[in-house]
C-alpha cells in the first residue's frame, strides 16, 4: 500500500493572536524550534515510507505553503486549493479523490493537521507503524492522545478494552471540568488529536453512505478544477456549495469501522498561549520566554518579543507577547479569549486581524516602516530570481532605494539596473516592474507619496503568480 500523508493547512489564526493573524496562521510560525509547525508536520515523516504528499490549503496562502515546504526538501504530489473552508471532512475527502487518481485503490492515508506541535518523533512514527495493519484491513484509525491534565479544551475517544489499535466506545464532546477529571481518572479516555490513517477508498465509501452530498460536491470541484504546475485549485462554485463538517462528526462518529490507538507522543494542538507556555522550555521559576526578555521576581509566565526588549518585574501566570504593530497582555487562565479579541478587531475593519506589519507576498515580503496621511515607507525583500507584477497605480508615486542586490526596472517603456546605493522614480500613473536578477535577496526602501496609498490601488497587466486586481 501507498502511504500518502494528507497535510491539512487551514486555520483560522485568531487563538495565538497578536502573533498568527488570518492571512498568516500558525502553522507558519517557528513556535518552537527552527521550523515551522507545517515544517516540523513534514519532518516528523523522516524514517517512514510515504509517497509525496497531498497538501490542502487556503487558496490565500498557497504560496506560503509551497515555500515553506521546499525549504525542508518537500515537493506535494499535489497542492488543493479551497476557495473557501468547509472543515476537515471535504478537505479530506478531495484529498483521497486525488489520492486514488494518483495511485489507485491502494492509497492509504495518513492525515496530519499540520498547526500541532509532536514532541517525540519517534514515537508518533512508531504509532504509524502500528497502525498500518488495522487502516490496511479497513479500520478508520484515529490517534488518542494519552491525557496528562482534565483538559476541557480537547474533544475525548473513549476507548474499548484491549491493547494496541481498538474499536472506538464512543467520541465525547469537549468535557465541563468535573467530566474531565472523571476521563483522566478512568483510564480508558484520550485526547482527540484530529490524527488519521485509512484507505482513500474506505473513507470515500463511508463518506458516500454518511454524506453523499458532500462527497458529490467535492468530487465535482475537483472534476472541474484547475491543474498548473505547481497548485490544482478546486471549482470555486462546486466547493461553496459543499456542506461544511469535520471527519469526527461526518463520518467518525457514525461508523461502524472506527478504530483507536492510544498514543503517548508529547502532543499538543497548542490551540492557546497557555498551551504553548506548557510545551516550551521553562526556567526553574517556570518561566518561558522567546526573544529579548528580562524577568525579575516572576514565575509561570510566558513571554514573546519579536524584536524589542520586554521587562516583566513581580508577575506570575501572565502571558505578554510583543509583536511590530501589536501587544498581548494576558492572564494565563484567560488567553483563550484572545479570539475575542481578534474577532472584535475583524469586526472593526482593523488590518492587525488579518495582517501582520510584515506582510509575506510570493516574490518576497514587505514591511510598512512609516505611514502617514500621504506618504508610507516601505522595506522590500525581493527573493533572488523573483519577479512583481506589470502593474501602475492611480493614486500613488514611488520612489525606490537599493540597499543590498541588484533591481531590474522596468519603466515605462525603458528597463535598466539599479545597483546598491542607486535610486530611482516611479511617477504616478506609469506602467512599471521590479525583478531581482541576482542571486542574493534584493532589499530596498519604497517611498510612496499619493492621495491614497492602500494596497487595492493595483492595476496588473502581467503576473506570473495567476493574481489579478
Amino acid at each position: 500500500m501507498n502511504l500518502v500523508p494528507v497535510l491539512l493547512s487551514g486555520g483560522s489564526g485568531t487563538r495565538l493572536w497578536p502573533l498568527s493573524r488570518e492571512a498568516y496562521p500558525k502553522q507558519f510560525l517557528a513556535l518552537t524550534g527552527a521550523h515551522s509547525l507545517l515544517q516540523e508536520t513534514w519532518l516528523r515523516l523522516d524514517g517512514l515510507d510515504v509517497a509525496p504528499p497531498l497538501a490542502v490549503a487556503n487558496e490565500e496562502h498557497r504560496f506560503m505553503v509551497a515555500e515553506q515546504l521546499r525549504e525542508v526538501g518537500c515537493t506535494p504530489a499535489a497542492l488543493l486549493l479551497e476557495p473557501v473552508g468547509r472543515n476537515t471532512a471535504p478537505a479530506i475527502a478531495v484529498a483521497a479523490l486525488e489520492a486514488l487518481h494518483q495511485h489507485g485503490g491502494d492509497a492509504l492515508l495518513l492525515v496530519l493537521p499540520t498547526d500541532h506541535v509532536v514532541a517525540d518523533a519517534a514515537g508518533f512514527r512508531a504509532a504509524v507503524r502500528a497502525a498500518l495493519a488495522a487502516a490496511t484491513a479497513g479500520r478508520l484509525v484515529t490517534f488518542g492522545v494519552l491525557p496528562q491534565t482534565p483538559e476541557t479544551g480537547y474533544g475525548y475517544i473513549k476507548a474499548a478494552p484491549g491493547e494496541g489499535v481498538r474499536a472506538v466506545a464512543r467520541f465525547v464532546e469537549k468535557p465541563d471540568a468535573v467530566h474531565a477529571a472523571q476521563y483522566l481518572a478512568a483510564g480508558d479516555h484520550y485526547w482527540n488529536s484530529g490524527m488519521f490513517l485509512f484507505g482513500a477508498q474506505r473513507y470515500l465509501d463511508e463518506l458516500q453512505r454518511q454524506q453523499p452530498a458532500m462527497l458529490a460536491a467535492c468530487r465535482a470541484a475537483l472534476d472541474a478544477g484547475k491543474r498548473d504546475s505547481d497548485f490544482l485549485r478546486l471549482d470555486a462554485a462546486a466547493f461553496k456549495a459543499c456542506p461544511a463538517n469535520s471527519i469526527d462528526y461526518a463520518v467518525m462518529e457514525k461508523t461502524a469501522h472506527a478504530a483507536v490507538l492510544p498514543v503517548d507522543i508529547g502532543w499538543s494542538d497548542v490551540g492557546s498561549w497557555s498551551a504553548l507556555w506548557q510545551v516550551a522550555a521553562r526556567d526553574a521559576q517556570g518561566n518561558a520566554h522567546r526573544g529579548d526578555v528580562l524577568a525579575l521576581d516572576c514565575r509561570d509566565t510566558y513571554a514573546w518579543s519579536d524584536k524589542r526588549l520586554i521587562a516583566l518585574v513581580g508577575l506570575d501566570d501572565v502571558v505578554v507577547v510583543d509583536t511590530d504593530d501589536a501587544v498581548l497582555v494576558a492572564r494565563k487562565e484567560r488567553v483563550q479569549e484572545v479570539k475575542a479579541v481578534a474577532q472584535q478587531l475583524k469586526q472593526s475593519a482593523r488590518s492587525e486581524a488579518i495582517w501582520h506589519r510584515k506582510v509575506y507576498r510570493p516574490w518576497g515580503a514587505y514591511d510598512s516602516v512609516d505611514a502617514d496621511a500621504r506618504f508610507q515607507v516601505k522595506r522590500i525583500t525581493v527573493k533572488p530570481g523573483a519577479t512583481l507584477s506589470l502593474q501602475m497605480h492611480h493614486h500613488r508615486a514611488e520612489h525606490w532605494i537599493v540597499v543590498t542586490g541588484t533591481a531590474r526596472v522596468t519603466r515605462g517603456e525603458e528597463t535598466f539596473l539599479l545597483g546598491e546605493n542607486q535610486s530611482t522614480f516611479i511617477p504616478l500613473g506609469t506602467v512599471h516592474r521590479l525583478e531581482n536578477p541576482g542571486k542574493v535577496a534584493l532589499e530596498l526602501i519604497e517611498v510612496q507619496s499619493g492621495s491614497y496609498l492602500g494596497e487595492d490601488d493595483i492595476v496588473r497587466f502581467e503576473d506570473k503568480y495567476g493574481r489579478s486586481g
